[in-house]
């Protein structure tokens, strides 16, 4: 159950991490009454094909928003900027990094918290850095009896959506990692009304989702979101 997990904390490294990776989660734990909190490393300023036309100050101020108005369509009414450069977790000093998180997870107290995997999900260095921060910090801080969950895909998923994986060029080499039934603490498939929620949240996160949800089309954009799985270390 949903209402199991307790104060929920998401660590993330871009604007639309969140979304995609656990936008549902979030749309049903606020719904049930309960607290949802959102970290973000980065403001996403290299997430473009056109930094001529978007160059990274502007397309910052601009995902900020975006994310603003994708957290509010979850019903998310606390995020956290970490304050990192995008493409640049790697190389910030870990320490600070992980007292920073260390620091959140004392005042939200959290339940279960929620990030990458090791793999992080499609090999982004950013992904991974922010899942060994996130996993140092909650090992430091956690409150007794919290759970940490990491995002996943199925091997199901990974099997239909291969194709669509490699046509988007989504994942570094030797990705994605699939993860087996067995390994998976919380397997979520999205009902309509909460899978059409998330797709409007990262709809709102218009310069990183119009083009895709115009070419793949609504519905089979909302397919290939439509499921959300995690596993714990």
């Amino acid at each position: 159950m949903i209402t199991d997990l307790g104060t929920v904390l998401g660590v993330w490294a871009h604007p639309d991490d969140e979304a995609y990776l656990s936008g549902g989660l979030m749309a049903l734990a606020t719904d049930a009454g309960s607290r949802v909190v959102c970290a973000t490393a980065t403001r996403g300023e290299l997430g473009t094909p056109d930094p001529d036309g978007w160059p990274p100050q502007r397309l910052a101020a601009e995902r900020t928003v975006e994310l603003a108005r994708c957290l509010e369509i979850l019903g998310v009414t606390e995020h956290h900027w970490l304050g990192y450069r995008d493409g640049g977790c790697e190389q910030a000093e870990v320490a600070g990094a992980v007292a920073k998180l260390c620091e959140l997870i004392d005042r939200v107290r959290p339940d279960t918290v929620v990030t990458f995997g090791p793999d992080g999900i499609t090999g982004h260095p950013d992904h991974r850095t922010v899942s060994a921060w996130t996993t140092k910090a909650f090992e430091r801080a956690a409150p007794r009896g919290a759970r940490l969950l990491y995002a996943a895909l199925s091997e199901p998923h990974v099997r239909k959506w291969r194709g669509l994986g490699e046509e988007l060029s989504i994942y570094e080499p030797g990705y994605p990692v699939a993860a087996p039934a067995e390994r998976l603490a919380l397997d979520l498939r999205l009902d309509p009304g909460t899978a059409a929620r998330k797709v409007r949240a990262l709809a709102a996160q218009v310069t990183q989702t119009s083009g895709l949800i115009a070419a793949l089309g609504v519905q089979r954009y909302t397919a290939w979101v439509g499921a959300e799985s995690f596993v714990a270390p």
